[in-house]
């Protein structure tokens, strides 16, 4: 059966091709429906929100083994060679593109296939040793690391690699590990983390799925060969329908790359506007079953947005090194800006944070490696938490260097200094805190990880669809749960002077008091978060700046737990141990400062006023305050047409070769 001739369609005289209408209810049920249920494996981070320092499940420190750790440091000797000799990240950025060249050159090294299983042409290596490359590359290009990680962290190869058939895998995996680019299309122009209201769809007919849609920041599309695609299937005979998921070859007839988006950073990255029109996939190229394709998806990022925080170390440690040496050589005031305080504060900060977010990655990646416990939680947090403090590091930098600071490294070379991008980093560092989920839907994502258990016993209560005999018998056991869990929240061993004692040797820095510290306020963040739910019941989901502000009390404290962690496993192998205790320390004094204001912002905040103020900007109370400037923005819609349909712009593919 062929697709009908084209013609101009009418989206509202098609409904399987109109924008999706939902309430918010809808939204937030698709949302759940493709959120992992249930909890099969401890983790250490879900733990921690429920008040239970569980330190036995990142105590001893998880280490790789010999032979992945002899693979691994084999690959990174070559990509830094490689790197050095080849990858010239001013060129990348003068140009917004990476040549051809150097993408070839990361073929034939095997980059592309970094994580894919040998048997399929790739290198099998850890996820460990996976972001340690990925933090070596994007310190040399931050868009060669955006390329890497969106092939493999979201792109085609993980997906398949979790819910792929074996003869989805044996037919484009080997592709993927040795030649093939690949996409991840999700985004559209009018969707982004309410994936409900996905426009795409994939209408069913005979083998194949007809796709008709367009999808917006494709990161690699622009030069992708192979795409991962989510778009919804209408439910009918024979169909359940739902979002799903698809394996499309981007040289297919009816795809068109329509434009390269340009952006503040990352101006070497190949990403764009990718229309489906009429485009004929195989059933064969269906990923699970229809309407696994959002849960896939997240499924995917769970171990995915760990690549994130691996270039967010790569450019602590490029800030640190730049905030030393010339901190060392410039001179005010009769001595280096290191020595005066107030920079010095700077660079302390710099160096804990680095040392910290180090710990939080390697920590939760080997936990992946070794797939003992669910990391859901624990990856988010280090995305979360590593995007932020990355942005800081990175101002705090600039703000070093100064003038210089604000200065391009073209503009640094040309009058006959070091050309240090500074500037750069920061407009390359600034989209982490949106990519792959903004901090925002991060806060309400594991804010909602944190409180499955009290839903898991509670959420009929407060749920309008439940009837009365639900809301009872939720009651009841809310009741039984709490009277167990409430208890344990009163004491606990950070009330025991001598508990982790182990992490207090001679002649180091006490790190058992911050573990000490840890424990006691784990229990205080589930205290909070069980009187919110009591005072706010079915409100809560709407207290986003509440959410917000429990979910970075959990990321401080998973962050020193790590940092404690990894001090006592370096100091226990021998590799700088007294100066890993030292890090520690101060990141753990500073990180506790910054939870006592957390805390203190829970209770004392401006959360309503500001609501009250929106409501008054959004009704045009305040467009006097508009007064006295011109705007310089263009004309057009705030959010481009994506009426399916044949494109009328010109392809702008271009796959590499």
């Amino acid at each position: 059966m062929s697709a009908p001739p084209d013609k101009p369609i009418d989206p509202a005289a098609d409904p399987t091709r109109a924008q999706p209408k939902v309430t918010e209810r809808e939204a937030r049920r698709v949302a759940e429906a493709a959120r992992e249920q249930d909890w099969r494996k401890p983790s250490f981070a879900k733990e921690l929100f429920l008040g239970r320092f569980r330190l036995d499940l990142i105590h001893p420190h998880p280490m790789p083994t010999g032979e992945a750790t002899r693979r691994g440091e084999e690959f990174l000797n070559r990509l830094r060679r490689f790197c050095e000799e080849h990858v010239d990240g001013a060129r990348i950025e003068r140009d917004a593109r990476i040549p051809d060249e150097v993408v070839n050159g990361l073929r034939e090294l095997g980059a592309l296939g970094m994580k894919i299983d040998p048997k399929y042409g790739g290198l099998g290596l850890t996820q460990v040793y996976y972001n340690k490359a990925l933090a070596l590359v994007g310190s040399a290009s931050p868009a060669i690391g955006a390329l890497l990680s969106a092939h493999q962290s979201i792109g085609v190869p993980q997906p398949l690699k979790q819910f792929g058939t074996e003869e989805q895998k044996e037919r484009f995996l080997p592709r993927l590990a040795r030649t093939d680019i690949s996409a991840f299309l999700l985004t559209e122009p009018d969707v982004g983390s309410d994936p409900a209201r996905l426009a795409t769809t994939a209408v069913p007919d005979g083998d194949d799925y007809v796709l008709d849609g367009v999808k917006l920041w494709t990161t690699n599309g622009v030069v992708a060969d192979l795409l991962v695609v989510m778009a919804r299937v209408p439910k009918s005979e024979g169909h359940k329908g739902g979002i799903t998921a698809f394996v499309v070859e981007a040289d297919s007839e009816g795809i068109t790359v329509e434009n390269r988006n340009a952006f503040m950073g990352l101006r070497g990255l190949e990403n764009g506007v990718t229309r489906f029109h009429r485009v004929r996939v195989p059933a064969a190229n269906r990923i699970g079953p229809e309407g696994a394709g959002l849960k896939i998806a997240l499924t995917t990022l769970n171990t995915g947005r760990l690549s994130l925080p691996a270039m967010c170390v790569g450019a602590g440690k490029w800030c640190l090194k730049i905030a030393r040496e010339w901190s060392a050589v410039r001179e005010q005031w009769g001595k280096p800006v290191a020595r005066h305080e107030a920079v010095g504060a700077k660079i302390s900060f710099i160096a804990a944070t680095t040392f910290a977010l180090e710990a939080v990655l390697d920590l939760s990646s080997q936990m992946a490696d070794e797939d003992r416990n669910d990391i859901r939680i624990e990856a988010a947090l280090a995305k979360l938490y590593g995007s932020e403090m990355a942005w800081l590091m990175a101002d705090e930098t600039v703000q070093i260097r100064g003038g210089r600071g604000f200065e391009t490294a073209d503009s640094l070379t040309a009058r006959g200094e070091k050309g240090v991008p500074a500037e750069q980093l920061l407009r390359d560092l600034r989209i982490n805190r949106i990519f792959e989920g903004s901090t925002e839907i991060m806060h309400l994502l594991i804010a909602r990880e944190a409180v499955d258990a009290h839903l898991a016993v509670a959420g009929d209560i407060i749920d309008p669809d439940k009837t009365a005999k639900d809301k009872a018998r939720a009651g009841a056991n809310a009741a039984a749960f709490y009277a167990r869990w409430l208890p344990r929240l009163v004491t606990g061993a950070g009330q025991v002077p001598v508990a982790y004692r182990e992490f207090h040797p001679a002649g180091h820095p006490d790190l058992a008091v911050h573990l000490r510290y840890v424990e006691r306020t784990s229990r205080k963040l589930a205290r909070s978060t069980f009187y919110a739910m009591s005072r706010w019941q079915g409100r809560m989901e709407t207290k986003q700046g509440f959410l917000g502000r429990i979910v970075d009390i959990g990321a401080e404290l998973f962050a020193m737990s790590a940092a404690c962690v990894r001090a006592e496993h370096l100091r226990a192998s021998g590799e700088h141990g007294r100066e890993a205790y030292q890090l520690a320390d101060v990141f753990c004094r500073q990180a506790r400062l910054r939870v006592e204001e957390l805390f203190g912002r829970l209770w004392s905040n401006t959360d309503d006023i500001d609501t009250t103020v929106v409501k008054g900007v959004l009704s045009g109370t305040y467009t006097w305050l508009e007064d006295g400037i011109v705007d310089p923005s263009g004309e057009g819609p705030w959010i481009a047409d994506q009426t399916p349909g044949p494109s009328t712009r010109e392809n702008v593919h271009r796959p590499i070769r």
